[in-house]
């Protein structure tokens, strides 16, 4: 009976580096769209509602800063059996941080497109 196999090294490839390309990239989108909603919110004159959705959309934007900042160190820090699988707690986050902020965005959009029109 032959013993255990040894386990081939893995080789990750470009695969990590692309996996981090694409939460900056993504990092990067959901910060123009809370920059735009707090432009859309502040511009000529803003109400109420419009500060607590650009404040919301800050807050949005924090969170899943937060959450991508982590993601890319652990890939920073996995080495060559590769980085653990990202949580369902910490995917659904980032979706959910994701999602929220583009509606809270738009919503500030076309609300202010509506009041400057």
């Amino acid at each position: 009976m032959p013993g255990p196999q040894p386990r081939p090294e893995r080789d990750p490839g470009l695969q990590p580096e692309r996996t981090r390309l694409a939460w900056r990239r993504t990092t990067l989108s959901s910060t123009v769209a809370a920059v735009l909603a707090a432009k859309a919110a502040l511009h000529g004159g803003p109400s109420t509602i419009d500060v607590a959705a650009c404040a919301l959309c800050c807050a949005l934007w924090l969170g899943f800063l937060a959450l991508a900042h982590r993601r890319i160190r652990v890939l920073a820090a996995s080495g060559t059996d590769g980085p653990p699988a990202l949580t369902p707690r910490h995917a659904t986050a980032a979706t959910l941080c994701t999602v929220a902020l583009a509606v809270c965005a738009v919503a500030l959009v076309f609300s202010s497109g509506s009041n400057g029109a």
